[in-house]
């Protein structure tokens, strides 16, 4: 008779190993899932100049391809002719915006960059009269070695910022031949578009026949990711990008009225910015505040109706202007929002990840409850 094999681990110790290894596996995917975003970052920095002018191209199509369909069904036009319809209403208004609202624009540009200096002088000059004990606390902190030590490190760093930001002397001539590959490509995005709009039918509407390696169930959940991601896409720039519009000229219009100086220029690149969630708020409520008050003729008083402009106008949008243009919103926590825009900003090294970040978050989010619901249900379900 054969003696009864002992277990070489107790349950304790079997449930105790389980879990580690469990948890091993969920950290190895958690740092492989990691490790692919930081390796199609640097892809996508690498191959930005390829990559941004068809992503461009491509987000305008999907939000001007109704535009196309509408000139076919209501002029009953072909779809060459409809594109060529829609490229000359662009250049007309493109020219009513060179004549009627890009001078002034600019002059309010070079108005606001000749006045830095005065409104610096003035911060100066009102802080140094109404809190001078800030300045002798400066000082005396300044003069501590460990905390100037800090300050010159800061000030490196944001002299490095500046420098990835603005190219320098030095490096004038690569600046100007960054300038003419920008300019190049981004007159090859009318060209993208052009052929983009061209395409008849969905987008993904044969995407599940070049799959045919993936077993049905996995080419069925696949193509229904990329179509939820392109709707996303579609629907979040083409809400965005018209919000942006309506709040640039609403904020435009009640600066210039409550007689904040640069009001339009400040206006309309606050509703720029709001194509990004939050950083058109955050950089307004930084930017409109201090002039406001350091203006000529400025005080409290200017501040308190340009905040009030500025309470209006979100209220108009958040009550108003965004369930009627967006619809149902992405169902996002604004924390949630916020990391999205920090975390894929980093990634992608720089604007391009801040303007994905919602899409490419709600498509994760909907990939998940996609796996969750399919490959993860619970027992009482």
């Amino acid at each position: 008779m054969s003696e009864p094999v002992t277990p070489l681990f107790s349950p304790a110790q079997r449930r105790t190993v389980a879990g580690a290894l469990t948890l091993l596996a969920a950290l190895g995917s958690v740092a492989l899932l990691i490790g692919a975003v930081i390796v199609l970052g640097q892809l996508v920095g690498f191959f930005s100049g390829v990559i941004w002018p068809l992503a461009v191209a491509g987000v305008l199509a999907l939000i001007l391809r109704p535009v196309v369909e509408l000139f076919q069904r209501r002029l009953r036009l072909r779809r060459l002719t409809a594109v060529v319809l829609l490229y000359g209403i662009f250049v007309l208004l493109l020219g009513a915006l060179l004549v009627f609202v890009l001078p002034p624009v600019i002059e309010q540009a070079i108005a606001f960059i000749a006045n830095l200096g005065e409104y610096w002088t003035r911060a100066s000059t009102y802080v140094q009269d109404h809190y001078p004990q800030w300045i002798e606390l400066s000082k005396r902190q300044l003069a501590n070695p460990t905390v100037r030590k800090i300050a010159d490190t800061l000030s490196a760093e944001a002299k490095g910022m500046a420098s990835l930001a603005i190219p320098s002397l030095k490096a004038a001539g690569g600046g100007v031949l960054g300038i003419f590959a920008f300019a190049t490509h981004s007159a090859i995005i009318p060209v993208y578009l052009f052929f983009f709009l061209l395409a008849r039918g969905e987008p993904t509407g044969k995407l599940g026949s070049h799959l045919p390696f993936l077993k049905p169930d996995l080419r069925a959940d696949v193509v229904f990711l990329v179509r939820e991601f392109v709707t996303i896409i579609e629907s979040f720039f083409r809400g965005q990008i018209l919000i942006g519009l309506i709040l640039g000229a609403l904020l435009a219009i009640g600066f210039t009225m409550v007689g904040l100086k640069f009001g339009l220029l400040i206006g309309l690149a606050l509703g720029i910015l709001n194509i990004v969630p939050y950083l058109g708020t955050i950089i307004g409520l930084a930017t409109v505040v201090p002039l406001a008050f350091f203006q000529p003729g400025g005080g409290w008083q200017l501040v308190g109706f340009v905040l009030l402009v500025k309470i209006i106008v979100q209220a108009i949008e958040g009550w108003y202007i965004t369930p009627k243009i967006m619809g149902e919103r992405t169902g996002l926590h604004p924390v949630t929002i916020i990391v999205a825009i920090f975390f894929w900003g980093t990634a992608f090294g720089g604007v391009l990840g801040m303007l994905l970040a919602i899409p490419l978050t709600a498509f994760f989010v909907t990939a998940w409850r996609l796996v969750k619901q399919k490959y993860f249900k619970t027992s009482h379900e």
